[in-house]
């Protein structure tokens, strides 16, 4: 079952009643768990651009869609790369701010008929911020 995400705001996400300070991806069976994104700041300087390494962490077998949250101003982006790795595994990406993935969410959650399977990642932007001087 997908938790439910209660809401998103500069620097935290709320899932289930539980406070996070991290950004997180909402894996398949639904599991939050937190971003590794050192994997994309070691390669680009910022966790704003996600690297082929991370797209290889966040992807998982059998998802057909990935809904990135960019934040709440929209900061996110794929590399070419990363966004190659996901065209070759047939995973659509969709790319919004965080309010709207999380509405996307939301509403997946009420949906009678079938949809994607899907991971999402959400940002909570607690690193807007800080960039590496690299």
């Amino acid at each position: 079952m997908r938790p439910r995400i209660d809401r998103t705001a500069f620097g935290s996400i709320t899932i289930e009643g539980t406070e996070l300070e991290h950004d997180v991806i909402i894996r398949l069976n639904g599991r939050p768990e937190k971003r590794k994104k050192k994997l994309s700041k070691a390669i680009y300087g910022t966790s704003h651009i996600i690297s082929l390494v991370e797209a290889e962490h966040v992807f998982e077998q059998g998802a057909e869609r990935l809904i990135v949250g960019t934040g709440q101003s929209g900061l996110v982006k794929l590399s070419d790369e990363a966004a190659d790795y996901f065209k070759h595994k047939d995973c659509r990406v969709e790319l919004l701010p965080t309010p709207r993935a999380r509405g996307l969410e939301q509403s997946r959650r009420r949906c009678d008929r079938p949809v994607p399977r899907h991971v999402l990642v959400v940002r909570s932007l607690s690193d807007v911020h800080t960039f590496s001087a690299a």
